[in-house]
């Protein structure tokens, strides 16, 4: 992750589950609000999640020989990106779209965020493995 940029750093959070990411988005974001965050079920895998109501829509992120895609139904798109800021980029401007994922208008960055909800404190931790993949 540290060879990503600016954008890519500040939305991603990590090891959070999709409930959590439902109550992140809900709370601090609104339609078209988007994180990045680890795949639970694929390793080496990221998720983008775009909030577009009443629903947080879920996409995986896959690597590839070619760069990084996504992956629609286990299916890999076509569309690879050397990096993850650029694949978010050109899926934030639409040029990438031929696949009609929910617009990416706001990143929920986290550096932003007040973390209590309910007055209960929203716990967030990032964990960081060095055996894991080079990206």
């Amino acid at each position: 992750m540290e060879r990503e940029g600016m954008l890519v750093r500040s939305i991603y959070y990590g090891r959070i589950g999709s409930g959590a990411t439902e109550r992140l988005l809900e709370r601090f974001g609104h339609d078209g609000s988007f994180l990045l965050r680890d795949s639970e079920t694929v390793q080496g895998a990221y998720c983008l999640c775009v909030r577009r109501a009443p629903f947080v829509h879920t996409y995986r992120i896959v690597r590839s020989a070619e760069g990084w895609c996504l992956q629609d139904l286990g299916v890999r798109l076509r569309l690879s990106f050397r990096n993850l800021e650029t694949l978010i980029e050109s899926y934030r401007r639409g040029t990438g779209s031929d696949v009609g994922i929910a617009p990416l208008t706001n990143p929920l960055d986290k550096t932003q965020l007040q973390y209590t909800s309910f007055g209960q404190e929203f716990i967030y931790m990032e964990t960081c493995n060095s055996s894991s993949s080079v990206y």
